[in-house]
């Protein structure tokens, strides 16, 4: 087969793609002969290439150049390396897994990149067009044909290759010719059959199946086939509904994957991604997405995604074993894949979403993007070495409009449903992570995140606001004690890799975790079993303005060792010298924040440790590096029994500041902590909260079952939230004990049964951990 000879892009003909892809038509040849309408296939075609090279933007301005000319340099690299055998295509990367046949298809498709780009150095060079076409007739006749049945992981062969497949066959395909286009539509058919996309389940549900549907999309464009794209767009559906259980989004905002695992960080931007590029990509053609619960993804823009963004970064509590990933080998751009990079593929894949979204939306989404953009201050994100042209002309184009940027909103944000809470205050922003029967400790799998065991274990991230955003950026993960995960609760009995099993394997078999929130404040519990361990402990977190109470109790364990309490566990980079002032009831730690420990003798530790990515994730480099950490934990002996503890976290404040909540005895009441309640009271907040973990009395309130209860007092009025966590659906009372005048309002849910002299409540909760509300003005 002789290909076309290759010709380069011109300005001209990238601007005509861009009309067409839009649906217009070129200039007429002539007044009486109006052009015949776009080809339809020809236009889908063309609009993808624009969402994945971009467009509207100078080849020849920066950041493009330079961008443009290192993807030439990397596909001439790989141009000169690749020795096409049997059993691989550039040596040392067998097609053998986990994903050498992607990791060839990447290649080539930088080699795609660096032939149809202008400014690469190599834009339409014949050499490097017949070398990228040998390449994939080498892949075609070796591996990935139909004629093959598939190996070890299913994820390769199924998403990975095909998409990138579809990405080179879509740029090349006035250099392909018929058959080569053929063989790669085939192909795609045998490894994501029509089957795949018929069911709702395994491994066909959430982020999986917006892939699997973005490669059999392009599969139908390219071969014009109509029944395809229909297809691909019709097996959207299943995923914009909220769930009640497994794969999706769920109405509170919390997204899963693999069934147990918290997961909007990673697989969840893979999903709000491949979905904006399908909503655009499909908009005003015959296939266009017009199911109307695609507007559930649009609402989790800002009810799911946002609340977990912070300074450009999202929360590792969402990241799931991917924060085992740092560097990894073979990677030419040398990018570090930690909160901030995950964070930057967010705010691309909203700034992508955006396409698809209305006016005001749109509006609404570029202000949060131009926000983050100003206030990452780690990795700038309008030159992160991971973006290609194509999401850097976006994020440039939403920076530099008109409008204003958004700052960080305020508020609490509690995911049940996923276990994880976020705290948003003025001086700091917080994140937390626990465990239950519906979310495991953590997930392990493909080599990677062997050692996460206690990252669910009541782990307590927090920045505070203004400062450099980098604490568990700044190679956190390979150097931090594994036993010692701030925030967490643990016996310190060794564990091996990869503990409880794999894929989210690891669940404990409790159902009291979660809480309520009158959306400022919260109060959060979780009900702890060890992994590996006998441990059981009763774990509360009241948030507040500027601190969060966090209470211990019925900590009791049998395993022979000491068991531990981690107050805190900062990274203090490499050979930090902040100093640690311990004032007896409290420490402060410069340039973090401080701490306030009425009971018990809080211990410190400043070593330096060291450690690879590899030590974690099995394709990372071995690169190893040095960080200082400084510690501070309450020991509870070996083998206690009902020990408890009660400490506030204050990120952000100063010495001065800490020293004086240390003092005043009045600010915080403990009403109770034990096995059975934990409650605390604020009087200058008008705040009382409680996690009753069975029926019970606190101070003012009272449950007749398991309950979360927050009462807030606003001058005359008051509002009362209470959720039901264990999660039966059974009906319970809450009594207030002061005085009501009137219920000004309540949820449906909420029955009010006595007022006056007291307020008594019957909610009806369901089996989700939905916070209930009822106000009343005071007597």
């Amino acid at each position: 087969m002789t290909p076309k000879r290759p010709t380069a892009p011109s300005r001209r003909a990238v601007l005509f793609a861009a009309a067409l892809a839009a649906g217009l038509t070129a200039a007429p040849r002539a007044a009486a002969a109006p052009d015949p309408p776009a080809d339809p296939y020809d236009a889908l075609r063309r609009r993808w290439l624009e969402l994945a090279l971009g467009t509207g933007y100078d080849p020849a301005a920066e950041p493009y150049a330079s961008r443009l000319a290192e993807t030439g340099a990397r596909a001439r690299a790989y141009r000169a390396a690749m020795a096409p055998t049997p059993t691989s295509l550039w040596p040392g990367h067998p097609f053998d897994p986990p994903a050498g046949i992607t990791f060839a298809y990447g290649r080539l498709w930088t080699m795609t990149e660096a032939y149809v780009q202008e400014g690469t150095g190599s834009t339409g060079d014949p050499g490097l067009l017949a070398d990228l076409l040998r390449g994939l007739d080498h892949l075609s006749a070796t591996v990935y044909h139909p004629a093959t049945a598939r190996y070890g992981n299913w994820w390769e062969w199924q998403i990975g290759s095909p998409r990138l497949l579809m990405d080179i066959t879509a740029a090349l395909y006035d250099h392909l010719g018929a058959d080569r286009v053929a063989a790669a539509c085939a192909a795609v058919d045998h490894f994501v059959p029509d089957t795949m996309l018929g069911d709702y389940s395994g491994t066909s549900t959430g982020a999986n199946r917006v892939d699997l549907c973005r490669s059999v999309a392009l599969r139908g464009i390219l071969g014009r086939n109509p029944a395809k794209i229909a297809l691909a767009r019709d097996a959207l559906s299943p995923v914009f509904p909220y769930v009640t259980e497994g794969d999706g989004l769920y109405a509170d905002g919390s997204f899963v994957q693999h069934t147990w695992i918290a997961y909007s960080g990673t697989y969840g931007q893979v999903m709000l991604d491949g979905l904006g590029r399908l909503f655009t990509l499909l908009a005003g053609s015959a296939w266009e997405v017009t199911d109307p619960a695609r507007q559930i993804v649009l609402d989790s823009v800002e009810r799911a995604y946002a609340p977990l963004i912070h300074d450009g970064l999202v929360m590792d509590v969402v990241n799931g074993r991917a924060i085992s990933r740092g560097h990894l080998q073979g990677d030419d751009l040398h990018v570090m894949r930690g909160d901030h990079f995950h964070g930057r593929q967010l705010v691309a894949a909203v700034a992508v979403l955006a396409g698809g979204a209305s006016d005001a939306e749109r509006k609404r989404w570029h202000a949060r993007i131009k926000g983050w953009i100003e206030r990452d201050t780690v990795t700038p994100i309008l030159t992160a070495p991971e973006f290609r042209a194509a999401d850097l002309a976006r994020l440039h184009a939403i920076a530099g409009a008109p409008g204003e940027a958004a700052p960080e909103p305020a508020g609490h944000h509690l995911f049940a449903a996923m276990d994880r809470a976020v705290h948003r205050r003025p001086a700091f922003t917080a994140g937390l992570a626990m465990a239950s029967d519906r979310i495991a400790h953590y997930e392990c799998g493909n080599g990677e995140n062997p050692r996460g065991w206690h990252t669910g274990a009541g782990m307590l991230t927090w920045w505070a606001n203004g400062t450099r955003s980098d604490q568990y950026t700044d190679w956190f993960w390979p150097t931090v004690d594994w036993y010692r995960l701030p925030g967490t609760t643990v016996s310190t009995r060794r564990l091996p890799d990869r503990a409880g099993g794999e894929w989210g394997e690891p669940k404990p078999d409790v159902r009291w975790v979660g809480g309520t929130t009158d959306g400022a404040y919260a109060a959060v519990g979780q009900d702890l079993k060890g992994l590996g361990s006998t441990l059981r402990a009763r774990k509360s977190w009241f948030f507040l303005d500027d601190a969060v109470v966090c209470l211990g109790a019925g900590i009791t364990c049998a395993d022979g060792v000491p068991v531990e309490t981690v107050v805190d566990n900062r990274n203090l980079g490499e050979g930090g010298t902040q100093a640690l002032v311990h004032g007896g009831r409290w420490a402060h730690l410069e340039g973090h924040g401080g701490w306030i420990v009425p009971e018990g003798e809080l211990r410190t530790l400043r070593e330096d440790r060291t450690g690879a990515w590899s030590d974690i994730n099995a394709t990372s480099t071995t690169e190893r590096r040095t960080r200082r950490w400084q510690t501070l934990w309450l020991d509870h002996g070996t083998d206690p029994s009902d020990a408890g503890y009660v400490y506030t976290v204050m990120p952000g404040a100063s010495r001065a500041a800490v020293a004086r909540r240390a003092a005043d005895r009045r600010w915080l009441r403990v009403l109770a902590n034990d096995r059975t309640r934990q409650a605390v009271a604020v009087p200058c907040l008008g705040l009382t909260a409680a996690n009753f973990w069975q029926a019970g009395t606190a101070g003012p309130l009272t449950a007749t079952a398991g309950a979360s209860a927050l009462v807030r007092r606003t001058g005359r009025s008051a509002t009362l939230c209470v959720s039901e966590p264990p999660r039966t659906g059974q009906p319970l009372e809450i009594v207030w004990d002061h005085p009501v005048r009137a219920v000004s309002r309540a949820d449906e849910t909420v029955e009010v049964l006595e007022t006056g002299r007291r307020l008594r409540l019957r909610v009806t909760p369901g089996v989700v951990c939905t916070t209930h509300e009822c106000e009343v003005i005071l007597s």
